[in-house]
């Protein structure tokens, strides 16, 4: 709840709702829970290139292998009741590469509230030119916790829009994406809460508004050693719309180091390596452009994936003159 405030306020009245999220964070998330609907953004990560599944299930399967992501980025670090979100995510190929099949766990803690969403991604592949296009959608179940234990900040711990007990709602949702993807080119659009599902939470009830996303990433090679990965990353929620433009340079496909812009936000820094076949750690940090640079120490994210490849049966022949 605490993104609603800093993507849809007026830029005059800024610097006044900043303060007030340092310093009355608490009673700020507890007001807006008297709203009968709310947008929820969902959460936000700097290393969309290695998170692809998260945002659209389209791209279940399009590496050919078998491969797990876990990301966890802390925002806004010196905010009390910060955001902190985390996101597993599990995918694979089928049937000879023609199908893919996905898993998304992800964690959202803002204030003292708490969100988790499980979702199942499947997607269709087929050849189209020099690549595979995909279709994909993903079911999924989106849980939201509201612990009741709070006193707000002038002592007041009985406030009738505050629930007295912790308090928590389910409901369905869906997604669903196009994936196009080659030897160095990877095009996706898609979009999440299709539904635009609503969790009853005692009286309130909240309201997660559909998201569109559209990625295009390229690879360049530079030298056998060295190769430049450009890509753009683009969210629009309820006509906010927010563009990541990242580029990445990898040396012997063991490290990398990058850059990426976010408008009216941050410059994200980036560093990575393989630590073994297969296996790589990455690191974010968003320096901070917008207001918030005065009241945050930016934001940390931390990523580590593992890819385990799938090799294909070599047929053996069981004609041979000799047994014929």
């Amino acid at each position: 709840m605490l993104r609603i405030f800093i993507y849809f306020i007026p830029p005059n009245q800024l610097e006044i709702y900043i303060i007030c999220m340092k310093k009355l964070l608490a009673v700020v998330l507890a007001s807006t829970l008297s709203t009968i609907a709310l947008a929820q953004q969902d959460p936000q990560f700097s290393q969309n290139m290695f998170n692809r599944l998260w945002v659209n299930p389209a791209s279940a399967g399009s590496s050919e292998a078998i491969c797990a992501s876990l990301l966890y980025r802390a925002q806004w670090v010196s905010f009390d009741g910060a955001p902190k979100s985390g996101v597993l995510g599990i995918d694979a190929p089928l049937f000879n590469n023609k199908m893919g099949v996905g898993l998304s766990i992800n964690t959202d803690e803002i204030g003292f509230e708490k969100g988790l969403t499980a979702k199942l991604a499947a997607a269709y592949r087929f050849d189209l030119g020099s690549g595979k296009l995909a279709i994909g959608v993903d079911g999924s179940l989106v849980q939201n916790t509201i612990d009741g234990k709070f006193t707000a900040p002038d002592g007041t711990a009985n406030d009738p829009a505050i629930p007295q007990s912790s308090v928590s709602g389910t409901a369905f949702d869906l997604g669903g994406g196009l994936y196009f993807n080659s030897e160095k080119l990877y095009v996706g659009i898609s979009s999440t809460h299709l539904m635009e599902s609503s969790v009853d939470l005692d009286k309130f009830s909240k309201e997660y508004k559909r998201h569109y996303y559209g990625m295009i990433g390229y690879t360049i090679e530079l030298t056998p050693s060295v190769a430049l990965k450009p890509m753009i990353f683009v969210k629009n929620v309820t006509d906010n719309t927010t563009i990541d433009v990242n580029l990445n340079a990898h040396f012997n496909n063991r490290f990398w180091a990058g850059i990426s812009w976010r408008n009216e936000d941050a410059f994200v820094g980036m560093i990575g390596l393989t630590l073994i076949e297969n296996l790589r750690l990455g690191y974010a940090y968003d320096f901070t452009t917008s207001e918030l640079k005065n009241y945050s120490d930016g934001s940390h994210e931390v990523m580590l994936g593992y890819c385990f490849n799938v090799k294909k049966k070599i047929p053996v022949s069981i004609r041979n003159v000799r047994f014929l």
